[in-house]
This record gives structure tokens, C-alpha cells and sequence, in this order.
């Protein structure tokens, strides 16, 4: 039920995605959500703006939970997600946004939980 999406200005090999997949999957369990219905959206080569000026390395990601979001929860995975993006694709955490959004209707295989 969780889904992390990030949007990253470079491009991500199919090594990198794989490592990103496996980090994100572990860093999930800080959110109290399992990895087992953890859903992975990761988009390469976007154009990024900040401050009115485009990114050579930056990433925005999004993070979907059932439930509410807890805040100490966020601010220990926004950590997290920095210090992944830092060592896999040398992306500063100056240059990372990731936003969070509970929701208390999530749909999957044919029901609602």
C-alpha cells in the first residue's frame, strides 16, 4: 500500500534502478509500512527547476502511504531518501524535495483496504 515515485534529472541504468528499488524497499519500514505492498515509480532524465533554475542533479519524490503521516516517521525517511540519492547518483540533498500524502481509501486487487 505505500508507493514511492521519484523523479530524478539524470538517467538510471538498470543497475541503479535495481539499487534504488532495494534502498527505497528497506527505507519504507521507517513509515511502519511493509515493502511487501511497497509500489516503485522511478522516472530518469526529468527536467527539474529550482528557484528558477534548472537542476543538473536533483530529484523530487513522493512518498503515498495508507493511513496518516507521521511526522518524526517522515523526517527520519526524508533523511533517508537524501542520503540514498546522495550515495547512488551523487544528487545533494540541497537539491532533493519529497513530499508526503496519507490517504485513508486505497484500492488494490479489486477492493479497497
Amino acid at each position: 500500500m505505500p508507493m514511492i515515485e521519484a523523479k530524478v534529472t539524470g538517467s538510471l541504468p538498470a543497475e541503479k534502478r535495481d539499487v534504488l528499488k532495494a534502498e527505497f524497499g528497506k527505507a519504507i519500514s521507517l513509515m511502519n509500512k511493509p515493502e511487501s505492498y511497497l509500489m516503485i515509480n522511478l522516472a530518469d532524465n526529468q527536467d527539474l527547476y529550482f528557484g528558477g533554475k534548472k537542476l543538473d542533479k536533483g530529484a523530487y519524490v513522493e512518498v503515498k502511504v495508507l493511513g496518516s503521516v507521521d511526522s518524526s516517521a517522515s523526517s527520519k525517511m526524508t533523511a533517508k531518501v537524501c542520503e540514498i540519492l546522495e550515495k547512488e547518483l551523487g544528487i545533494p540533498g540541497e537539491a532533493v524535495y519529497v513530499s508526503y500524502f496519507g490517504t485513508s481509501n486505497w484500492g488494490w486487487n479489486g477492493s479497497n483496504f
